[in-house]
């Protein structure tokens, strides 16, 4: 009789948690609102997590089409994967954090008859800067990253919500634009 009642209990406990139906934004929001908050706590350690062949654009100024198999594994290493189904593909992958992962490369190299032939990917095979195959007229790139915010903390959100917060970056910087312009225009 109570294995029948322990039975009953948990198929019915199981039948209410599959009839729940939660948006995905809900769950972003409240699934992750612990991990997020816990992540801020000074003693909580995150150990550093690296994934993966680490790839770096010198590696990959090394590829060249035409090269072998072999000389393609000398230089960037053992692909993470090398699918059986796809022998003339490799993929290589590199993962790294704190705490989980934050920085991800990817890389993906096709060969025909075992000879290197394109390279798809985060990485490109730049030109030599001198020497044979130089540019005649280098012009210098510096690609710099869009500034995102850092994530809000769940005490940061209550704030917010509560109307206590201090201003985000945004609104300090439309601030300071408004002083300037107003500086601006109160001289003649």
């Amino acid at each position: 009789m109570r294995k029948l009642l322990i039975s009953v209990a948990l198929s019915a406990s199981l039948s209410a948690c599959s009839s729940i139906n939660i948006d995905g934004d809900t769950w972003n929001f409240f699934g992750n609102a612990i991990p997020n908050s816990l992540e801020k706590l000074p003693f909580v350690y995150r150990p550093q997590i690296i994934q993966g062949n680490l790839i770096t654009q010198d590696n990959v100024n090394q590829l060249r089409p035409g090269m072998h198999k072999k000389q393609v594994q000398l230089v960037m290493g053992t692909a993470l994967i090398q699918d059986i189904f796809h022998d003339n593909r490799w993929d290589y992958y590199y993962g790294m954090g704190i705490g989980h992962i934050e920085l991800e490369k990817r890389l993906t190299l096709y060969f025909e008859d075992d000879l290197l032939v394109r390279i798809v990917g985060d990485y490109q095979p730049l030109p030599p800067i001198q020497g044979e195959g130089a540019l005649k007229n280098p012009k210098t790139i510096i690609p710099v990253p869009d500034w995102q915010p850092p994530r809000k903390t769940l005490f940061e959100q209550v704030l917010n919500v509560v109307g206590l917060e201090d201003e985000d970056g945004e609104t300090a910087q439309e601030n300071i634009e408004a002083q300037a312009k107003e500086a601006g225009s109160d001289k003649p």
